[in-house]
């Protein structure tokens, strides 16, 4: 018998790793949002009562799954409200003396796939898709999403109650489209892997930088979409990950702190991630349909490609940046391209496209858009506007490390010379 602190850390550990593959199959098991995410907490709360007296079993996700199925079904007859349909549709299931039988790894790695072609089913709003799915098959908050779509928390959760609700009502499938269906519902469902792989490469809020756990289940469902459907669109997301991804080690020092691009130190770049990443943007542009993704899968190549921040092709970024607004208009590009362009030509051309994106009402509320302005006001010489600028991005920044780097960048203009801002 182990210890309660040695099993509470087993369970928390469990609990982790694979919550989200255990409320993806209770899912298909169960048909509904709820009562599946009920039945996994009813789950591992009897896992806390029953694995210290048991031991801890030797498949813990099957043990979880079954438990959390059981006590779902028991709950549903107690309160009498099984129907003949679902009775028949019990019996049919695999009987649970051996979750093996039932619940096999194969399916239940598919059953997230599954999950996310349901989150995703042009029935339920753009929004709605995106939010359901980083909430059900990533396990985010509701807070922690709706700090990615600037969205008020209560706003967001009504969006994901209701998108569960027209789910069950129009009694939406869940299972992966036909080969017919896949390239209509494949736009939708790429755009939720790069919000996931985001958080976990940026994280919203939060003690870290970044969560490894959420890009790599982002890379891992690209890899998975490719091989059912091995468009450009896709390959170019693939790629995208895998080049930012990349720079993960270089990212952040020991202490956690913020290290940026032109500072990181190259030779801790994964080249093996370079190399696969590199390869699949040539098959992505050479595939007809190429689109977004493909071509910041290109920009990003473009960085991985030069030796030290000073060897930038920056006049091939902005060029690239130029085919993604054509083919991608938004001020977040447009963002992007700002700063490409002040990096080739200068800070000053830089923060006129900056000013004019923030001057006429976008991205107010966007804390990169007021750190870009801060640093490229800090590099012409405006520090009181560097000062207010920054102040802006960290009232607007949740996430430690950021805030930390954002107030280094205030005391170190309070400390810097100049008169009339200038340096």
């Amino acid at each position: 018998m182990e210890a309660p602190n040695t099993i509470n850390e087993t369970v928390n550990a469990v609990y982790s790793s694979e919550s989200r593959r255990v409320l993806a199959t209770l899912i298909r098991l169960l048909g509904d949002f709820d009562v599946a995410e009920e039945a996994m907490h009813d789950a591992f709360r009897a896992a806390l009562e029953q694995w210290p007296r048991d031991g801890v079993p030797s498949n813990p996700r099957s043990w979880l799954i079954s438990a959390g199925r059981f006590k779902a079904i028991d709950g549903i007859r107690r309160r009498s409200r099984f129907e003949p349909l679902d009775e028949t549709a019990a019996a049919e299931r695999p009987s649970g003396d051996d979750p093996d039988l039932w619940a096999e790894p194969e399916s239940v790695e598919d059953d997230r796939l599954r999950l996310i072609f349901t989150c995703c089913h042009p029935a339920l709003s753009p929004d709605a898709q995106v939010a359901l799915t980083l909430r059900e098959v990533c396990g985010l908050t509701t807070e922690e999403i709706a700090l990615a779509f600037l969205t008020p928390a209560p706003t967001l959760a009504q969006r994901i109650v209701r998108a569960k609700a027209k789910i069950r009502d129009a009694r939406i499938p869940y299972q992966v489209p036909a080969k017919t269906e896949l390239a209509e519902r494949l736009g939708a469902v790429l755009r939720v892997i790069y919000l996931v792989f985001n958080e976990g490469y940026n994280a919203s809020s939060g003690s870290s930088l970044t969560r490894h756990d959420l890009s790599a289940e982002a890379i891992r469902l690209g890899r998975i979409l490719i091989e059912l459907l091995p468009e450009a669109e896709a390959i170019g997301l693939l790629a995208l990950m895998l080049l930012h991804e990349s720079r993960r080690p270089a990212r952040t020092l020991p202490s956690g702190e913020i290290v940026l691009l032109e500072d990181q130190d190259r030779s801790l770049w994964d080249q093996a991630l370079i190399a696969e990443g590199r390869q699949l943007v040539t098959r992505a542009l050479s595939t007809q349909g190429s689109g977004p993704y493909a071509i910041q899968a290109a920009i990003s190549a473009v960085h991985a490609e030069a030796s030290t921040a000073a060897a930038t092709d920056w006049g091939e970024i902005v060029g690239l940046y130029d085919a993604l607004l054509e083919r991608d208009p938004s001020p977040v590009v447009e963002l992007n391209r700002a700063v490409a362009v002040a990096m080739r030509d200068g800070p000053s051309a830089g923060l006129a496209l900056v000013n004019a994106i923030l001057d006429r009402g976008d991205l107010r509320d966007y804390r990169l858009a007021h750190a870009a302005r801060a640093e490229l006001s800090r590099r012409v010489g405006d520090l009181a506007e560097a000062r207010r600028s920054f102040q802006r991005a960290l009232e607007l920044t949740r996430q430690e490390p950021e805030r930390r780097l954002l107030e280094r960048r205030i005391e170190e203009l309070g400390a810097s010379p100049g008169r009339n801002g200038e340096l």
